[in-house]
């Protein structure tokens, strides 16, 4: 099976059906240019901005209009990233794990409604679980598979690889990708309080 394939229109539909019924709203956009659009208008002004290392929303321009300050919203990385003092920097990741809005992407969604992110830091995966108030995926139709079991071997068998092989490259070779941790998340309870979003982008963009 192909995993970096767009799923079909059918498929699509199932899968953001199944997605819904689990607490979880799915949009779909045809496009990169759309998802980029469709997040400056569900992030509200004045909003803390927060977001996980993604492939994804690198490719759509979202960390392109953080870095630009071409935006209404806090941007926490700003903070961290201009932090030297190890001590400090690392306080404020854990702040920014309670961001008004923590965004990123999964690395595989089941056509039974499930959502699968693997972590080497771990760092993103206490807000897509609990600490943050909004979370928002942008997510390429190609990450949609079969069923779970799917999903995981995704991750395991696709995925990976590919981060590693990235890793090796930026690093020149000292420092690999590996799955720290694993999130399957199931669904959202409604007393939670918390609105989460999978957008669904109909356009292969991340891994």
């Amino acid at each position: 099976m192909s995993y970096s394939v767009l799923a079909a229109a059918q498929d699509i539909e199932r899968t953001m059906a199944a997605v819904t019924a689990r607490g979880i709203a799915a949009e779909l956009v045809g496009t990169k240019a759309q998802a980029l659009a469709r997040l400056r208008e569900l992030i509200p002004a004045g909003a803390s901005v927060m977001t996980g290392a993604s492939l994804t929303l690198k490719e759509i321009g979202f960390e392109e209009l953080l870095v630009s300050k071409k935006h209404p919203w806090l941007n926490l990385k700003e903070e961290i990233v201009a932090e030297k003092d190890p001590a400090r920097q690392n306080l404020l990741r854990r702040q920014g794990t309670m961001a008004d809005y923590f965004l990123g992407s999964v690395h595989a969604v089941a056509q039974t409604g499930q959502l699968v992110i693997a972590s080497m830091s771990e760092s993103q995966l206490a807000p897509y679980a609990f600490s943050s108030g909004h979370v928002i995926w942008v997510v390429g139709a190609q990450k949609i598979a079969a069923d779970l079991d799917d999903a995981i071997r995704r991750v395991r068998e696709y995925v990976l690889p590919h981060e590693d092989k990235r890793m090796r490259e930026a690093t020149g070779g000292k420092m690999g990708s590996m799955i720290g941790k694993t999130l399957i998340i199931e669904q959202e309870a409604p007393f939670m309080g918390r609105k989460l979003t999978l957008l669904l982008v109909n356009e292969v963009v991340g891994d």
